[in-house]
């Protein structure tokens, strides 16, 4: 009689982009049992679950699983497809079900992976907490991201946050993109705050700075029209 399937091991790792991706925040891939399965069925793709959507509450970060399947972008290469795959909780044990390959259908994907729920949801946790692997344009924009959404700044002003981006390349930079509520974005956000980083003054107090500045006053009036 065959046993239950057998447990394998998450861990999380972070990579960080070249400085012309079309992606600046950091990607998050998933090794199972060591093995970083995306370099090996999509090698040339991005890991879509970048530092971006790790920020809010533990059951909205890009591989939390429930008890109702959830069908997950694990990576993607920007025009021909990517790995999905099937994520949910099953008692005591998180299963990543129905493998696609989307970019290559001949490349075999592999089985359905069963990992221990507590190992997972400390694993997740882990990686979420974990700043080590931070260049200071990563640490910025990750003080910056909660420092600009929270609070009530949108009300204020009748203003929508539309996204934080990196700018990796010299100079670096974060940039933080909105629009007036109820505005019409034909080609994305309206205005912009380009917030370059400097080489001799701490990261923390460069995050903060940038969130004063922000919130100092209107930021119709001055940020950069787009």
């Amino acid at each position: 009689m065959n046993g239950p399937p057998p447990v394998s091991t998450l861990a999380l790792r972070h990579a960080i982009p070249h400085p012309l991706a079309i992606e600046q925040w950091a990607e998050v891939r998933p090794l199972i049992d060591g093995r970083d399965v995306l370099a090996e069925i999509h090698p040339e793709g991005v890991a879509s679950c970048s530092r971006r959507w790790w920020f809010g509450p533990a059951n909205e970060w890009p591989l939390a699983a429930s008890a109702e399947p959830r069908r997950v972008e694990l990576s993607n290469n920007d025009c021909c497809g990517g790995i999905f795959v099937t994520i949910h909780r099953q008692a005591d044990r998180v299963v990543w079900s129905s493998w696609q390959n989307t970019n290559d259908i001949r490349v075999p994907v592999p089985p359905d992976v069963h990992f221990d729920a507590a190992q997972c949801d400390a694993e997740l946790a882990r990686a979420v907490a974990d700043t080590g692997w931070e260049e200071p344009v990563d640490t910025v924009a990750r003080l910056v991201t909660p420092g600009v959404a929270d609070g009530d700044w949108f009300q204020r002003w009748d203003c929508v946050l539309d996204q934080v981006e990196l700018r990796r390349e010299v100079p670096e930079g974060v940039e933080v993109y909105f629009s007036r509520r109820g505005g019409v974005r034909a080609h994305g956000s309206e205005l912009a705050f380009d917030l370059p980083l400097t080489l001799h003054e701490p990261v923390e107090e460069q995050a903060r700075r940038f969130i004063e500045l922000i919130m100092a006053e209107d930021p119709r009036k001055i940020a950069d029209p787009l």
